[in-house]
């Protein structure tokens, strides 16, 4: 019984990683991007990244992303979305964490970003990531109503 209450506590000492690498990580993330530096910003990603955009049909993995992004960075000019009010959740294990944060961006507004990070050789790597706009509830069926509409032309 004794060393039960031993694991127990070892295993919920372990869920509370301090949110601080994590932060760090999708910050710099966030300002490689904004800074056009492709290679720190594809170096934040874990071999089987994926990337849900806001457009329905935008769903890449790294090398499709990368691919898609190359373009903007080789311009010096990628894109700035300013984190804000990120919450980060750890596994018990403490080696996987899955956060949402609110983004501000000028070309686009409030955005919501959400993902999945995981510990890849010792570094936190993101594995997931979709970037959302969200719609308030009372545009939300006159947005649904365009989204109709633009696709039966």
């Amino acid at each position: 019984m004794r060393n039960a209450l031993l694991v127990v506590l070892l295993l919920v000492g372990c869920a509370s990683v301090p949110p601080g690498d994590v932060n760090a990580m999708l910050d710099d993330w966030h300002d490689a991007a904004a800074d056009a530096d492709e290679s720190r910003y594809f170096d934040a990603m874990s071999p089987d990244f994926v990337f849900l955009g806001t457009d329905a049909t935008e769903r890449w993995d790294l090398a499709a992303f990368r691919e898609f992004s190359h373009p903007y960075f080789a311009k010096g000019k990628a894109w700035t979305f300013v984190p804000r009010d990120r919450q980060v959740m750890f596994s018990p294990r403490g080696d996987v964490a899955w956060f949402d944060e609110k983004l501000d961006s000028a070309t686009y507004g409030e955005c919501r970003g959400t993902g999945v990070v995981r510990r890849v050789g010792g570094e936190w790597k993101i594995a997931h990531y979709n970037l959302t706009i969200p719609i308030p509830n009372e545009l939300a069926t006159d947005v649904v109503k365009m989204i109709g509409e633009r696709g039966k032309r």
